[in-house]
């Protein structure tokens, strides 16, 4: 059996889907080939994994290395797919996975794609809505509608021997020590400003561990957020408190590496609070626009952080009421509790001691 699986878009998406791979991976045994069709950006993210034998990466303009129009679809002629699974909702990728010629195509009925699907799901509904349903169970269930095993929700991903290197380098640069010694910080996110719980409360919890938990903190950041990671270095003052901002390039892999062998990590609610959850590491997600509902993980290494207002979860990108309560009074004394309890409750092999 050829296999295509269209992968999501966002980046904690992808990784929410991993059960869903590691599950389809089981179920397309013996010769069978998976082939992973996706955003070039998603590659990186999976980069490393066991479940892939083959990837199509595609984008809306054609490069040198990303296919779009009459080249995407040939290439995905030309894998001779027996079958395509739509982790995306779009009407785009099911018309993908229907010009692809594979003979099954399985996903979730909505946004009129429904004529294009063989085997059709349908989310659950309360009241003519779509009832929150963890993103990981609903990615589980066309899995299952494939006729998988059942699978465990515990989110997975791996780093490679180059990821692994710049890390290295960077820990040696920042003259940071063990990693049961480093909290990672999450400040960004793509999504917008109302998920960003301001720079100086991310300053002052980092001043609060260095001075009384002894610990180091490394301010994770992408391309677009050098700026703010720079600034809570500056506010918090210690040479203790560093960022990746001055590293000339910021791949989706140096992330991964320096949560993967960190103590904890403080995150907003973005795609790198799920490589913490993937690589088993404590976590305190702060919410602010977003519904903790939709994507929660599972995980009881994870402790998720929401003032609950009434106007909580407004899905919006800036908050429509202007005063961005939901992250203003979410303080830093909360969120230096539940870190410390994190640090107590999973303290590493032989410290509690």
């Amino acid at each position: 059996m050829r296999l295509g699986i269209i992968l999501p878009n966002w980046i904690g998406d992808v990784v929410m889907a991993t059960p869903t791979l590691r599950a389809l991976r089981k179920h397309v045994s013996g010769d069978g080939k998976i082939v992973g069709i996706m955003r070039p950006y998603v590659a990186q993210v999976l980069a490393g994994n066991p479940w892939l034998d083959e990837t199509i990466c595609y984008s809306k303009k054609k490069s040198d290395t990303v296919l779009s129009g009459s080249q995407l679809r040939q290439s995905l002629q030309a894998a001779n797919l027996d079958a395509v699974v739509l982790l995306t909702n779009s009407l785009r990728t099911a018309w993908m996975a229907w010009r692809s010629g594979a003979r099954e195509r399985i996903g979730y009925s909505r946004d009129v794609r429904g004529w294009m699907l063989t085997t059709k799901l349908y989310e659950p509904r309360q009241g003519g809505k779509i009832s929150p349903l963890p993103q990981i169970d609903s990615y589980l269930n066309i899995a299952y509608a494939m006729g998988c095993s059942q699978e465990s929700s515990q989110l997975e991903l791996s780093t490679r021997e180059e990821d692994e290197a710049q890390a290295d380098r960077v820990w040696k640069q920042l003259g940071l020590p063990e990693g049961e010694k480093v909290v990672v910080f999450n400040s960004g996110g793509a999504f917008g400003a109302a998920k960003d719980w301001p720079t100086e409360y991310f300053a002052e919890l980092a001043q609060r561990l260095v001075r009384r938990n002894g610990m180091h903190v490394l301010i994770n950041c992408g391309p677009n957020e050098r700026d703010k990671a720079k600034s809570i270095v500056e506010l918090a003052g210690d040479a203790r408190v560093v960022s990746l901002a001055e590293q000339a390039e910021l791949p989706i892999g140096l992330t991964k590496s320096v949560i993967r062998r960190s103590r904890l990590l403080v995150t907003t609610d973005s795609g790198p609070r799920f490589f913490g959850v993937a690589f088993k590491k404590p976590v305190v997600t702060l919410f602010g626009p977003t519904s903790t509902r939709w994507t929660q993980t599972h995980s009881e290494l994870e402790v998720s952080l929401s003032m609950k207002l009434d106007c909580q979860p407004c899905m919006e990108p800036t908050c429509p009421l202007i005063h961005h309560r939901c992250m203003q009074d979410l303080s830093v004394g909360m969120v230096y509790s539940k870190v410390n309890q994190q640090l107590s409750k999973f303290a590493v092999q032989g410290e509690a001691a």
